[in-house]
């Protein structure tokens, strides 16, 4: 199975983002906390986070570009408890455990939008706010794998 982590190319993410995500930690789209912002929300930096930034699974913070990357079932069932227990603590779920099935299609959302790509592959999120809601849109990268490794960070698939 494959997921994503966050990737830094530069520093702009400390000055775009309230919050940036850490280097190397796991991500997922983060659409959901936008589903009931309307346009008068999107300023400045929220704007920012709204319109690219996908969603770090330690910090909560946001980056531009995550790069498509091995998970193991354990890490990926320990990524689900983490996020059924950020939906409990800030967004009104009624327990880590009632979360946990909308914290695993989220991150099974993920992992199947990074299936089909090569590891190392980079991806961008785009959203737009229209009367229907949030729509996202994903834009893939292909970087040369010598090029890449100079600044992937990969896990040891423990």
């Amino acid at each position: 199975m494959k997921l994503a982590r966050a990737i830094h190319l530069d520093d702009s993410d400390r000055n775009v983002f309230y919050s940036p995500a850490r280097t190397g930690e796991w991500c997922i789209s983060g659409g959901f906390e936008f589903s009931d912002w309307t346009e008068e929300d999107l300023t400045g930096k929220a704007r920012q986070a709204f319109a690219n930034g996908w969603l770090g699974l330690e910090t909560f913070g946001r980056v531009t570009f995550v790069a498509v990357t091995p998970v193991s079932d354990t890490e990926f069932q320990s990524l689900v408890g983490r996020l059924a227990q950020h939906f409990a603590d800030y967004y009104g779920a009624p327990s880590a455990d009632a979360a946990r099935g909308v914290a695993e299609e989220e991150l099974r959302f993920m992992a199947d939008l990074c299936t089909e790509h090569e590891e190392n592959t980079l991806i961008a999120v785009q959203r737009e706010l229209d009367e229907e809601g949030v729509r996202e849109s994903f834009r893939t990268i292909s970087v040369p794998e010598a090029k890449i490794d100079m600044v992937a960070v990969h896990g040891d698939g423990h």
